[in-house]
């Protein structure tokens, strides 16, 4: 066999190579195709988010405007899809005053959440001798004294959708839930020991 015969049969060798390459990639891209059309079929509704209590151990302001704060919430998530999972990847909860964040985040456990499914998490949150700015002292001051306080509970996380066995890559989740405590809640309130716990089932803004 020649030089040029064997030069041939290399080029023949690399064409189909190719082909095989190229026809690969396009089953590829068309099996992602499919799965992309399907996930918008679909189109996933983000998680319903509900705070359903809160136990308060400490809420104190001390000179010079530091605030201490240790609580227990009680928050539930449900799924309303009936045809996609949802992987929770990581989530933050912690606590704002009037926009300043006066806890430490909590990390909740990672979870998976299958269809129209239910998943309740009761962490601690607290923040010791948190600096607080001085109008946000005399404010939380004020609120105090006249018996209620807004805090608003945050969840800031990562989720995965999952549709059969399609997952996803990671979305950003916000979840904002607002939160009246105070002594003027009688009626949403029970003496737990020293603390005092509300019976809040608040609704929570959801972003995904």
């Amino acid at each position: 066999m020649s030089a040029k015969d064997c030069g041939h049969h290399d080029e023949e060798r690399h064409k189909l190579h190719r082909r095989l390459f190229a026809a690969l990639v396009g089953f590829i891209i068309l099996i992602l195709f499919i799965i992309l059309l399907i996930f918008l079929i679909l189109r996933p509704t983000k998680p319903h988010f509900i705070l359903q209590d809160a136990t308060i151990y400490s809420f104190n302001i001390s000179s010079p405007n530091l605030l201490t704060t240790n609580f227990q919430i009680t928050l539930a998530s449900r799924n309303p899809n009936d045809k996609i999972g949802i992987y929770y990847d990581k989530l933050d909860v912690y606590a704002t005053y009037r926009g300043q964040q006066i806890t430490l985040p909590t990390l909740l456990p990672q979870s998976y959440q299958g269809h129209k499914d239910f998943t309740i998490w009761s962490p601690f949150v607290y923040g010791n001798s948190v600096p607080v700015a001085p109008y946000l002292s005399e404010s939380l001051s004020e609120d105090q004294m006249a018996g209620t306080v807004l805090i608003n509970v945050k969840v800031d996380g990562r989720v995965r959708w999952k549709v059969g066995t399609f997952v996803s890559g990671k979305y950003h989740l916000n979840v904002n839930c607002p939160a009246y405590v105070g002594g003027k809640l009688i009626g949403n309130s029970i003496a737990v020991g020293s603390a005092m716990k509300y019976q809040l089932v608040q609704n929570c803004h959801v972003d995904v």
